[in-house]
């Protein structure tokens, strides 16, 4: 299964290549194609109808041959799974994960189950770089000004929890080559709701990220609605994580939920300067 499975992506890969197909439609549909590849689980692949992550790599301008570093991939690495094979053999993928020494269990659990995730399947990931972003201290996910895309999804209110949201987009930016692009999802919040600073609820304002992005370097490219929801009221008993695929409420009002689906999120693109 594994030798079919990375057969067929490379395959595909190969045709792309091949054919010198530039296109944003063309990429699209090979990234979708991955995204959808036998290599992913079902759980994971029942995702992409909310995370969208073809038409989100294409926005943020991912193409084969760049060195792109993904910030913070979590455990099961979503994203790390359409972006190595994709990057595999004609690009560079450093994955700035968690810190395996790290004082919370949470990290440390999560930092393992990466590396054995990788581990498991080297015809799709052994190319991979895995490095450690743990800010404030740990922020050397990929070399100074070498990434042509750092890509981070969904981490930004964890940071401002911690305090470190600062420390994490200077660490974003350092690693940032001049004209590279940061891409960046997250819950979104109202624009006229109160900013919580740690943002408890997940949820952050678009205008807060913008001004956080922009005061360390970066300059505020674009937005895109492709991550947007507009069935979520951002009001929910336990924030973004009473909606799928948390359910933090497990059976209570399961359905509601459900039919509203995962959260509003926000896309945006930042360069930094030359």
């Amino acid at each position: 299964m594994r030798k079919q499975r990375i057969i067929s992506i490379g395959a595909l890969l190969a045709v792309f290549f091949v054919s010198g197909a530039a296109g944003a439609h063309d990429l699209t549909e090979v990234l979708a194609a991955i995204a959808n590849g036998d290599h992913r689980s079902a759980e994971h692949k029942a995702r992409n109808k909310y995370r969208h992550p073809a038409e989100t790599l294409v926005f943020f301008g991912i193409r084969e041959h760049m060195t792109v570093a993904e910030i913070s991939p979590g455990g099961g690495g979503w994203y790390t799974e359409i972006l190595a094979p994709f990057l595999r053999d004609k690009g560079t993928l450093y994955a700035g994960s968690y810190d395996p020494e790290a004082e919370e269990d949470y990290y440390r659990r999560n930092a393992k189950r990466f590396d054995q995730k990788l581990a498991a399947a080297p015809e799709i990931y052994d190319h991979v770089i895995t490095t450690v972003f743990d800010p404030p201290h740990k922020l050397e996910a990929a070399p100074p000004a070498s990434a042509d895309l750092v890509l981070t999804f969904r981490n930004l209110h964890n940071w401002m929890e911690d305090g470190d949201a600062h420390a994490a987009m200077k660490g974003m930016y350092r690693i940032t080559k001049p004209g590279g692009v940061l891409g960046l999802v997250q819950h979104r919040g109202a624009p006229s709701s109160r900013q919580d600073p740690a943002a408890e609820s997940g949820y952050i304002r678009e205008d807060v990220v913008i001004e956080l992005a922009e005061s360390v370097g970066f300059r505020y490219l674009a937005s895109s609605e492709i991550n947007a929801n507009p069935k979520d009221g951002k009001d929910h008993p336990e924030g973004v994580w009473t909606l799928p695929p948390a359910f933090e409420l497990e059976d209570v009002d399961r359905a509601k939920y459900s039919a509203i689906g995962e959260s509003d999120r926000m896309t945006l693109k930042f360069v930094k300067p030359e």
